[in-house]
């Protein structure tokens, strides 16, 4: 079996830092080519795999802001879409806009919906609802009006994670620093609780940061890490998982 992997090109697959979409469709990727399937990955040209390297973008947009990113995503995605028929199945990581070629090739598509970024791209999911696979990373990240193959959870790579049966006595807040993700509402809970609150992640939405984070920052009950890849262990992930 011949499989394309479809990744984002705002990050480097697997990212450097920050890239959920990216590390999801590395670590797919590269478990597939670990038991014997032939992928080709379809990312940015600085991005690493044990497959083959697909690119029209050398650097990811988010990187070099000298990049159009509507221009260069319609190139990267067009750019595989005109290799479909090479392909037994693509797997799609990039959202809606690779759907409204789902019609015109005779390849099958499976895209894995990563979330919403508003109720305004609904529509297009709703189009192709009857002729795409669609997977949902959770149950509760299901949208109503659409038919889900079924749900599958992120896995990760073991090996990239150091496992602490033991943890330090903190709370951790981990993702996008962006009012969408709550941030300010970890902070509440944590005075609330009396807990010492440690935030990582990618300040998206700076405004938001220096008028909510910022303020109650201060490297003692509430401490701002950065973007650190593998700050966290499977230990903590699981946990935080099973909070939300």
């Amino acid at each position: 079996m011949n499989v394309a992997i479809l990744s984002s090109i705002a990050w480097r697959t697997p990212p450097r830092k920050y890239g959920p979409w990216e590390q999801v469709a590395s670590t797919i990727a590269e478990g597939l080519i670990a038991n014997g399937i032939e992928v080709t990955l379809f990312a940015t040209g600085d991005s690493l795999t044990n497959g083959n390297l697909e690119s029209i973008c050398e650097r990811p947009y988010a990187e070099d802001h000298e990049l159009d990113p509507k221009v260069w995503e319609c190139l990267h995605i067009s750019h595989l879409m005109e290799k479909a028929d090479q392909f037994d199945i693509i797997h799609n990581h990039f959202d809606f806009l690779p759907l409204t070629y789902s019609r015109l090739i005779k390849t099958p598509m499976v895209t894995t919906i990563h979330g919403f970024s508003s109720p305004r791209i609904i529509p297009v999911y709703k189009k192709y609802n009857d002729s795409s696979a669609y997977i949902s990373i959770s149950n509760a990240d299901r949208h109503p009006d659409l038919n889900y193959h079924r749900t599958i959870y992120h896995g990760i790579n073991l090996n990239s994670f150091t496992f602490y049966g033991e943890k330090e006595n903190y709370l951790l807040y981990f993702g996008r620093i962006h009012p969408d993700k709550g941030a300010h509402v970890a902070i509440e809970i944590a005075k609330n609780a009396g807990c010492k609150l440690k935030i990582a992640g990618l300040i998206q939405d700076m405004e938001y940061f220096d008028a909510q984070i910022k303020p109650h920052i201060d490297d003692d009950k509430v401490v701002y890490v950065g973007i650190q890849r593998h700050y966290c262990t499977p230990y903590f992930l699981m946990s935080l998982s099973a909070l939300v």
